[in-house]
């Protein structure tokens, strides 16, 4: 404080009462107690008195019991502003006071059989509902009034909040000032007087033996949780063969965007090509809901969130094949459907899916076939029919296809919109625990799918390998042969 230069300084315990100038001259009168605790804080007081009075002057207390903790803890407010209307769960969560509650100790050791309860009472919603963990509070206040004029309530102000939850977690707010410069606090009126006050931890450290006793005793408790959750867990764990790759696809067609018409749903599959397999309870295929759509900035976004579960196996039948594997293919078809329940292709799209584990968010574009004229415009709008794809699988190359080349030559077809996967993968295999292959080179297809961080390098440093081969090929057939002679000559 600029002025006057008054200092105080006091060292408080975890709730000890330290009373102010207000509470010492409400508490002398024995006619204003009224609860047991005032009649407490009325014969402590009397005590302090005949002590020779308080040692404190400006820094006193609210502990966990008094009255002014449960009147600020149901005056919080949300936000910050002057206006602010409590809400339905507010007003809710300002009458439930988090203090520690009297339950019975068999209630608290027994295992809770009733997982859910079907019909709850309006007293089990109300101690439910919120996150009732109990805390003890305490506030260490400072009267900032003028000198000779302390015991006014409007200038009390909080300097420091400390709060305790049965978990043993300590919440200081402000913390501890450290290095940090002293906390200020700038009141209102004619001389702007300025407080600046700090925070330091004097607590006693523990001792050695005493820190290595908790810290055995952490290590038993978190002995005895892992066990319980082995327990729970079982150590029957599938384990794959050997030469045996599991993957897992927890899917999710999020959303289709930028499409004709409204009313929209997906059918999919999955492919699997050749050394691949799935359980028979697996369900390859499926159709999400018909959703309509809602308007997203310049787009039409129909939202799915439809999910979808893919296992799958990969059997790598000859050890000595060095080919990268085929992944599964997922096609899929984007459908409407009108009120007179006729149904029109919108588009039609692939993915591969991901080899590399982890999550993967795909937008997939896709395209419809399309006929030359008007009439197949018209046809399309009043009756519905369109052209279709006999074969989903002709969207990539098809599985039935065993020539050299595909000509697509004469197929017309236009972009419409796109789809929007979100594809959490998972891998299990052996190989991913022989930590002897990772030291040596990789010897197989399933050793290189092992390191699924090199997959995907794989098939890139392979694809470029082959354009820039193509390329070459394509730049030497250009060249005229007297030129590629003479050049091989001079070599």
């Amino acid at each position: 404080r600029p002025s006057g230069k008054e200092e105080e300084e006091a060292e408080v315990g975890w709730q000890e009462k330290l009373f102010s100038q207000f509470e010492v001259d409400l508490y002398q009168n024995a006619s204003a107690c009224q609860t047991p605790l005032d009649r407490q804080y009325h014969e402590d007081i009397l005590k302090l008195e005949k002590a020779g009075g308080r040692k404190n002057c400006r820094i006193f207390t609210y502990t966990d019991h008094d009255r002014f903790t449960n009147l600020e803890e149901h005056r919080q407010k949300v936000t910050d502003s002057d206006h602010e209307v409590p809400s339905y769960l507010a007003e809710r969560m300002a009458n439930v006071r988090r203090r520690r509650q009297d339950r019975k100790p068999a209630e608290s050791s027994s295992v809770k059989s009733k997982i859910i309860t079907w019909e709850p009472s309006e007293e089990f919603i109300k101690n439910n509902h919120v996150i009732n963990t109990p805390v003890q509070t305490m506030y260490i206040m400072g009267d900032l009034g003028p000198y000779g004029k302390l015991g006014r309530r409007e200038y009390e102000h909080i300097l420091c909040t400390i709060k305790v939850d049965s978990n043993g977690v300590i919440t200081v707010k402000p913390d501890f000032t450290g290095s940090k410069g002293p906390y200020r606090i700038e009141l209102d009126g004619d001389k702007r007087e300025v407080w600046k006050y700090t925070i330091e931890n004097v607590s006693v450290q523990v001792q050695p033996e005493e820190e290595e006793r908790e810290q055995r005793m952490f290590r038993d408790l978190y002995g005895r949780h892992k066990e319980y959750l082995s327990g729970l867990v079982g150590s029957e764990f599938e384990m794959t063969l050997p030469g045996t790759l599991r993957l897992f696809v927890n899917g999710e067609i999020v959303s289709a965007q930028g499409y004709e018409y409204d009313n929209l749903y997906v059918h999919f599959f999955v492919e699997l090509p050749d050394q691949w397999s799935s359980p028979a309870f697996q369900q390859l295929s499926g159709v999400t809901q018909t959703c309509a759509t809602k308007t997203v900035g310049l787009e039409n976004v129909a939202y799915f969130c439809y999910l979808f579960t893919l296992e799958m196996f990969f059997t790598q039948a000859d050890e000595s094949e060095d080919s990268l594997p085929q992944w599964p293919v997922l096609y899929f078809e984007v459908l409407s459907l009108d009120s007179w329940q006729r149904y029109r292709v919108e588009g039609y799209g692939s993915l591969v899916l991901p080899a590399s584990p982890g999550l993967h968010v795909l937008t997939i574009p896709t395209w419809r076939p399309v006929e030359q004229g008007t009439v197949a415009e018209l046809r399309r709008f009043f009756i519905g029919g369109s052209l279709e794809l006999e074969d989903l699988t002709y969207v990539r190359i098809p599985s039935t296809f065993k020539g050299e080349r595909l000509s697509r030559l004469g197929f017309r077809t236009e972009a419409t919109g796109s789809v929007t996967f979100r594809l959490h993968c998972l891998q299990q295999s052996k190989a991913f625990l022989e930590t002897s292959a990772l030291r040596q080179r990789m010897q197989s297809v399933l050793d290189r799918i092992g390191g699924f961080s090199q997959q995907s390098s794989v098939y890139s440093v392979l694809e470029a390998f082959q354009r820039a081969r193509r390329r070459m090929q394509e730049a030497r057939e250009s060249l005229p042969q007297d030129l590629i002679s003479t050049s091989a000559s001079t070599v």
